[in-house]
């Protein structure tokens, strides 16, 4: 059996926090399939990262939801294929399953092995081609060809706590790739401010938080202060984009917004201009 020994690891991490909202009474998501990855040493982990800062854990929250949202639509607007980059121990090719529908998840092998047996140890079987491989260095797009992705397939790709730990050539590089490559196209992912990444929102636990995921081995390099000027540079457009801030006051309003993180924390979707309904 796999073990993967790193706990600490980003995937863990984001995994636990995503797994909380599970007991909540009134969640924004049901994820049933993530305490499969679980233990006590990743909780522990995960404790020692977010300590003393909740809006660590409550942004991945609100991220879930918003790629959960976003996934039902392009799947009720046609969409036949969803690549996960980056995936970790993503669920969503086993939670939101439709047919016809092909889940892509790239990630390095020990994690897509782990995943793959925990999954298979469960009873669980769903259509996700697990692509082993570094999307950035090894080709994108020559690892969806040899995998058996279907270029001219309504397309939507989610790129979920991947774009700080590149850099905007990198960035770029993935987005423009997608763009002239695949038919028809959405794609979302999440991005911080520059302030953020350059320790300079002053605000000392967001810092604090920052510095424990450089400390773990997984540094922050890449923030972005205008999504429309990216999307342009790559050949799109935004079709939406939003602040944690806002999806905070939408799905808790009763709670007290006290972080600074939630404005430094946006998620966005952008596609072709030519792009598909949304």
């Amino acid at each position: 059996m796999t073990e993967i020994q790193d706990v600490t690891g980003t995937a863990f991490i984001v995994a636990e926090y995503r797994a909380e909202e599970n007991a909540e009474a009134h969640p924004l998501y049901l994820d049933p399939i993530v305490p499969l990855f679980l233990n006590e040493r990743t909780r522990a982990a995960a404790d020692r990262i977010a300590a003393g800062f909740p809006p660590g854990r409550e942004g991945v929250k609100l991220r879930t939801r918003y790629f959960d949202d976003h996934l039902d639509a392009q799947l009720g607007n046609g969409s036949r294929q969803v690549v996960i980059l980056g995936a970790g121990l993503d669920t969503r090719g086993v939670r939101k399953q439709a047919p016809g529908v092909t889940y892509f998840e790239i990630d390095d092998a020990d994690t897509i092995s782990f995943k793959r047996e925990r999954l298979a140890e469960a009873g669980i079987h769903a259509p996700i081609v697990s692509i082993s491989g570094n999307y950035v260095t090894d080709g994108l797009l020559r690892l969806l060809d040899a995998n058996g992705f279907d270029f001219d397939l309504s397309t939507y790709v989610i790129w979920e706590g991947n774009t700080m730990y590149l850099n905007r050539p990198a960035v770029l590089e993935v987005l423009t790739g997608l763009r002239e490559s695949v038919g028809e196209l959405a794609i979302s992912f999440d991005y911080l401010t520059e302030a953020v990444i350059d320790y300079a929102t002053g605000d000392d636990q967001t810092s604090a938080f920052v510095r424990r995921f450089a400390e773990m081995g997984a540094p922050w390099h890449f923030g972005i202060d205008d999504i429309a000027a990216l999307a342009r540079d790559a050949g799109l457009i935004v079709v939406d984009n939003i602040k944690t801030a806002d999806l905070y006051r939408t799905f808790w309003p009763s709670r007290p917004l006290d972080s600074i993180w939630y404005d430094n924390y946006s998620l966005c979707t952008l596609a072709p201009s030519e792009g598909i309904s949304l």
